[in-house]
């Protein structure tokens, strides 16, 4: 099992910036892909971005982030990070952390406790 805390949310004004961290502790070679989510209260949970976490590095974004929000690594520090720049009122959501095995699903996966994000317009 993979242990997900993620730090960085808060309170940000529109067209500004924040920097979620996601630390991945335990059984962290069982993972092949993280990546973010997001949920707003009565909503489904919806993916943002995700990242591979060995090997070449491939990324994929949600298309109302593209172009705003990047996604990184940090294999040293089994670390994943979701810079989000020019913030919008409809980011307001709590992310979450997630990780899966390669061919496994983000079900069956590990997740975070979550983080709120709160943009004001």
């Amino acid at each position: 099992q993979v242990q997900l805390v993620e730090s960085g949310g808060g309170l940000v004004q529109a067209g500004g910036s924040l920097r979620l961290s996601c630390e991945a502790s335990g059984r962290t070679f069982s993972y092949a892909v993280m990546g973010w989510f997001r949920q707003v209260p009565g909503k489904e949970r919806e993916i943002v971005s995700s990242i591979t976490m060995s090997g070449g590095v491939i990324t994929h974004y949600a298309d109302p982030v593209k172009g705003r929000f990047s996604i990184s690594r940090d294999n040293a520090k089994d670390t994943v990070y979701l810079q989000m720049n020019n913030l919008k009122p409809e980011d307001t959501a709590v992310y979450f952390c997630a990780a899966r095995g390669d061919s496994s699903t983000w079900s069956r996966g590990s997740w975070g406790q979550g983080t709120q994000v709160t943009v004001s317009s």
